[in-house]
């Protein structure tokens, strides 16, 4: 019995240990390349960032009905696309204040990871649209509800996101600068090589 619970100990301590020390040891690759100020609400935008790769993030409107990023209401579906992400460090993909420093980390952003659903192909997340998506190719981290990357050779990923209010995060985007921004997740949140944004703007 004593046996039986060490070895259980021994496991769980060394699964903790091979998701926290790759947290606790990452550091950070620069910055991603695009300026601060992006001129109007472009559907696409592109930087090459200190790593060498070169990033490109698309947002469209799922039904535009002849608006653009700069006119979105609550309940909007955004589908984003991205190329030139490093798979090996998750991302997440959410509508975020835009700091008023370059290299800074972006936020509040609005909504939470969500869980996600799997289809019956191994590692291939539904598309289920919510106020965040988060990418990491990890399967320990899938398991809490992470989006596989599409094609880790691209370092292409899909994300889906519904637009809506959120009064707690204290980001009104209908006031503040708000861009559909992808940034490191937990396991690398100070490394600012990937933050790369689309701006939007809500209308009441």
């Amino acid at each position: 019995m004593l046996w039986s619970t060490a070895i259980i100990v021994l496991i769980i301590l060394a699964f903790t240990a091979w998701l926290v020390v790759p947290i606790v040891a990452n550091s950070s690759a620069g910055s991603s390349g695009q300026p601060l100020g992006v001129e109007g609400y472009p559907s696409s935008v592109s930087a090459t960032g200190d790593d060498g790769r070169t990033r490109t993030l698309s947002v469209t409107l799922e039904n535009p009905q002849g608006r653009g990023l700069d006119h979105l209401v609550s309940g909007d579906r955004l589908v984003v696309r991205g190329q030139g992400y490093d798979p090996d460090k998750g991302i997440y993909v959410a509508v975020c204040a835009i700091p008023n420093q370059l290299d800074t980390k972006p936020g509040p952003c609005l909504g939470g990871v969500p869980s996600t659903e799997v289809l019956d192909q191994p590692g291939v997340a539904a598309i289920e649209f919510a106020p965040s998506n988060w990418v990491n190719d990890d399967w320990a981290w899938r398991l809490f509800g992470a989006r596989s990357f599409d094609d880790r050779d691209q370092g292409s990923f899909s994300a889906y996101i519904e637009v809506g209010e959120d009064p707690e995060s204290g980001v009104d985007c209908a006031v503040d600068a708000c861009g559909l921004y992808t940034r490191n997740d937990h396991t690398a949140l100070d490394d600012r090589v990937q933050d790369l944004y689309v701006p939007v703007l809500f209308v009441k």
